[in-house]
């Protein structure tokens, strides 16, 4: 009996720590891969588009203040001439809810003309963002902008998805540290499912008509 309930602990301990390699491997993967790509603002190699991941809205319809340092950060790079144009993605599936419209009101308050911000009205997802990038906007690289905890999955999954993505990172303040601990936490599982996507299961997110951002050239 006893040899029994040693043998059924053992194989509950070897599970476990499967379980927790197949949960954290990839999360390590996408860190490695994204370390090299990532810069600050004023270091970032020109690329002819910045794509702004969505990241909620409050009540009232406006930028979540994460959403604004993404929008902020964006904005930089296109006054110092890095990018070109950005594409601001995010969820727009309820009429009361349009993300990419509340990003693009903040970014002309803050002085980006309009016709340099590009509307990606069905980037419910980091996978749909960087689908949709390649396949209806067109594009081949980019520069990707969003938190820190947030660029490792978007540059990997990006580059699976054939655009040539490198990163820059929006944290242009503290945030609270139980946001943190849950944003991180979240990723974990996230991750997994990237990977589940970009190498196994490809599904394709909501397509439409071409509309490449550069028509007279792929970018």
């Amino acid at each position: 009996m006893k040899k029994a309930v040693k043998g059924m602990i053992t194989f509950i301990e070897i599970v476990v720590v499967l379980g927790l390699m197949i949960l954290f491997l990839p999360r390590l993967i996408t860190a490695l891969f994204a370390l090299p790509r990532i810069s600050s603002v004023e270091n970032a190699q020109p690329q002819p588009v910045a794509i702004v991941f969505g990241a909620g809205l409050w009540m009232d319809g406006t930028p979540t203040n994460v959403l604004r340092d993404r929008i902020d950060t964006a904005a930089e790079l296109f006054f110092t001439g890095t990018v070109q144009k950005i594409l601001m993605s995010g969820d727009n599936r309820f009429v009361d809810y349009n993300e990419p419209g509340a990003m693009r009101a903040y970014a002309l308050s803050l002085g980006v003309p309009a016709e340099a911000i590009v509307l990606d009205y069905a980037g419910r997802r980091t996978y749909d963002t960087c689908y949709r990038a390649k396949a209806i906007f067109g594009l081949q690289k980019a520069i990707l902008v969003t938190q820190s905890f947030h660029l490792p999955r978007a540059i990997y999954t990006c580059n699976a998805l054939g655009v040539k993505a490198s990163g820059v990172s929006a944290d242009r303040q503290k945030y609270r540290l139980s946001s943190l601990v849950y944003w991180q936490a979240r990723e974990l599982p996230a991750t997994l499912t990237a990977f589940l996507e970009v190498h196994l299961l490809q599904p394709e997110p909501v397509l439409g008509e071409p509309v490449p951002i550069f028509p007279e050239a792929g970018q």
